[in-house]
């Protein structure tokens, strides 16, 4: 490998999937970067508008720095031998599809590939075909070649998550799997095909233990996205999607009773308009939505509207090691537009752990537990990502902030994690308060019992852990005034729920450096949903400085102005 460079060959380079996967690896000086496809000249345009993009000495494909780049005719329904054996690579990664589509021989990559000693990577999420490529394996063994299908967020990145969780459990009986798409992603017309081709349509699943059939885009479950450390995604549903792990899971957890993958896309009024469809299949009043496969590709586009953040989560059900029923939670989220390299992260650490000569063993199979999570998070450091695991325990009492931070927890500064440490428990010290003038903050101020303004105001808080919730009872100067904080339900979690009076507000605990954040997610009046514009929101942080605990809560909004602003310190006695 010293004496040339690893050539690879990446089938559609040009796409959507594979131009990403370029992308991360054009700067590898190790590398030959065969970018193929049926049409050289779009081969030709990309790999020049990748090299555009470093500009100046040491761009890509010069001798001294960076991948050599070339433009390569492929076809896949062509001559493979004879193409395979002319570019000569030694690894093929397929990123072209949708592989739902592909009939008859379908493994005729894989094969050739095989045949010439070549290995293959795909990024393959069909069941069918991540799940047959086992059907290989004796020929690839006896080739000394690998081919692994279906590296990509499912199942390669789902099932690194599911092994990070499984030393905590002694039995999994569940487990759920989804994936939440920035709105502001344009999905390629071969993901929409593929998801088009199974809605309505039984899907493979497991319930109770038992093989049952789910309906592709109709079955769903709620999930928030909440990594710890980072706020959190809005609260969605999730509609079942056809994806290799359904069929994955049983062969690799015994006593598996019930499995769930699916997608939570934004905005999800169009989520549900593209469920109706669904059923409408379901009722064969429609054959299928494949013929509408351009159409829901352009309404995507269209109404593209909400947060540009997308995100994954892994979530698995059973008993821990001594018998106790857990929840783990892996999660991360994505800033921006780097949510759509995650699919293809999987193939860049496989090609960087061949070029450190750590080789995965001969043979063919699905991908699934083929990396490790650590691989993945290391890559996840060179993007906007956030990624952490959440552990709880049906019987276990922890405080509440340590159930809701999660692996964040870890990281608090010592002063925030003694105030939010569980129990009974009482802080004092010193504040500094200021009132809003308007007339309905002074109406709310009121009805919640806030203090008046002052300056250097003795302030003293009373924790008090009463079953799931903390009731905080806050006294500064001679003035008292009570809120009570939980764990937020009815499809919130993990947000905190702080209710002051008929007042409810939602809360997402954002750790920032050795700040802990709070950010407005929600509110309620007397129980009644009310737009989050119009949210009581403002500056609300707890820090550490000088070994004590310091506060600043802002309380305002739209219509009200500053409602109360209390700035200061407190320590634990």
């Amino acid at each position: 490998m010293s004496a040339r460079r690893f050539s690879l060959l990446i089938i559609g380079g040009y796409g959507t999937f594979g131009g990403r996967l370029a992308r991360l690896l054009g700067d590898e000086p190790r590398l030959r970067l065969l970018i193929g496809g049926r049409s050289l000249e779009k081969a030709d345009d990309f790999v020049a508008d990748l090299r555009a993009q470093k500009g100046g000495a040491g761009r890509l494909g010069s001798t001294d720095l960076g991948a050599t780049l070339q433009a390569v005719a492929f076809d896949r329904n062509g001559d493979l031998r004879e193409q395979l054996t002319r570019l000569r690579p030694n690894l093929v990664v397929d990123a072209s599809g949708p592989f739902q589509s592909f009939t008859g021989d379908a493994y005729k990559v894989v094969q050739a590939c095989i045949a010439l000693g070549i290995d293959y990577a795909d990024l393959a999420d069909s069941t069918g075909f991540v799940a047959g490529v086992s059907g290989l394996d004796a020929e690839a063994k006896a080739k000394g070649t690998f081919a692994l299908s279906g590296l990509s967020s499912l199942p390669a990145l789902s099932f690194a998550a599911l092994q990070a969780m499984a030393p905590h459990f002694s039995r999994i009986e569940n487990v759920a799997a989804g994936i939440a798409p920035s709105a502001h992603v344009k999905i390629g017309l071969n993901v929409v095909r593929a998801i088009a081709s199974y809605a309505g349509k039984p899907v493979a699943v497991l319930r109770e233990g038992q093989p049952a059939e789910g309906r592709g885009l109709i079955d769903q479950m709620r999930v928030t996205i909440a990594p710890p450390g980072v706020a959190p995604l809005a609260s969605r549903n999730f509609l079942l999607v056809d994806a290799p792990d359904l069929a994955l899971l049983p062969q690799h957890i015994a006593g598996l009773q019930s499995t769930f993958t699916g997608v939570g896309t934004e905005p999800q009024a169009l989520q549900r308009l593209l469920r109706f469809a669904a059923r409408l299949v379901k009722l064969r009043l429609l054959p299928s939505l494949t013929p509408f496969a351009q159409v829901l590709q352009a309404a995507s586009h269209r109404f593209a509207f909400g947060a540009h953040r997308g995100g994954m989560f892994v979530r698995a059900g059973g008993l821990d090691r001594n018998g106790r029923r857990l929840t783990a939670d892996w999660s991360l989220i994505a800033e921006g537009d780097d949510g759509p390299f995650i699919p293809v992260i999987a193939a860049e650490a496989l090609v960087h752990r061949l070029l450190e000569g750590r080789r995965p063993q001969s043979g063919a199979r699905p991908a699934a537990g083929e990396l490790p999570l650590a691989d993945f998070e290391a890559a996840f450091r060179g993007f906007s990502i956030t990624s952490g695991m959440r552990l709880d325990y049906e019987d276990e009492a922890q405080p509440l902030y340590r159930r809701m931070l999660g692996d964040a927890w870890q990281n608090l500064p010592p002063a925030l994690a003694a105030i939010h440490g569980g129990g009974t428990r009482l802080a004092s010290g010193r504040a500094r308060i200021e009132r809003g003038n308007g007339l309905l903050a002074r109406l709310i101020a009121g009805i919640i019992g806030f203090p008046a303004a002052g300056e250097d105001v003795p302030v003293a808080v009373r924790f008090v852990a009463e079953g799931d919730r903390e009731i905080w009872t806050r006294t500064f100067g001679g003035k008292t005034f009570h809120s009570w904080q939980a764990e937020a339900k009815g499809g919130n979690p993990p947000l905190l729920a702080e209710v002051f009076g008929p007042f409810r507000v939602l809360l997402a605990l954002v750790p920032e450096g050795q700040r802990l954040r709070l950010v407005v997610r929600g509110w309620r009046f007397c129980g009644i949903p009310l737009p989050l514009f119009l949210a009581p929101g403002g500056d609300t942080y707890e820090e550490e400085r000088d070994g004590r605990f310091h506060f600043h809560v802002e309380i305002g909004g739209r219509l009200t102005g500053l409602v109360v602003r209390y700035t200061g310190w407190l320590v634990v006695e």
